[in-house]
């Protein structure tokens, strides 16, 4: 089979171009007494209808998901507030990973930011927020679950995304922290990167581009 040339490189972003969230999440469990990875395992329970599926498709409101993820959250054994939890979300940009998003941009190929997110409303960014939108801004197009109603792993968003650039999966080169949002992309054609090690997923994406990072 004649495999196609890659056009595209889709992104994840927190995880990614930000640091996991899953470090800041482990900081808080340790400091509240909390079993590691319990945020992590309200948030894979019942993962296509919980407060966070439901909060990142724009079905409730932050304040309607800290009573939520509350109750969830308790019935695994211990009450975390939601507004706990998103405030654990700001990881840090990894300026390696914006390199290489440069680099890949300057090569001619089209990109996309595919990322699960939920509302925000601050009138005011911070100099943070400033830094992430500038970074947003590089990219083709930035496919967001709470503005297209669908979130990863569903396979509508990654059909959004192909259908924004134009290009078919099977062109496509796709890099995310978490296996199962991998996971419907390779099903679709997508060459695939699962970002533990941001260095060593920077190594695997130059062996796909012919690029050096």
């Amino acid at each position: 089979m004649t495999t196609k040339e890659i056009r595209a490189v889709l992104w994840d972003f927190g995880g990614v171009i930000l640091s996991s969230p899953f470090e800041a999440f482990n900081r808080y469990e340790t400091a509240q007494g909390l079993p590691l990875d319990h945020i992590r395992q309200v948030n894979a329970t019942n993962p296509d209808s919980n407060a966070w599926a439901l909060l990142e498709r724009n079905d409730i409101s932050p304040a309607e998901f800290d009573d939520l993820f509350a109750t969830e959250s308790h019935a695994l054994g211990h009450r975390v507030p939601g507004a706990d939890v998103l405030a654990l979300l700001s990881g840090e940009v990894r300026p390696h990973m914006v390199a290489a998003l440069d680099t890949v941009i300057a090569s001619g190929y089209a990109t996309a930011c595919l990322t699960n997110n939920v509302v925000n409303n601050v009138p005011d960014p911070t100099p943070r927020q400033a830094e992430v939108a500038a970074i947003m801004k590089k990219f083709d197009h930035v496919v967001e679950s709470s503005k297209v109603g669908c979130r990863k792993p569903e396979p509508r968003f990654y059909e959004i995304a192909c259908e924004l650039l134009n290009v078919s999966p099977d062109e496509c080169v796709f890099l995310d922290d978490l296996g199962i949002n991998l996971k419907p992309a390779a099903a679709m054609g997508m060459r695939t990167i699962k970002v533990g090690d941001s260095f060593a997923a920077l190594a695997e994406l130059s062996g796909h581009l012919g690029l050096s990072f």
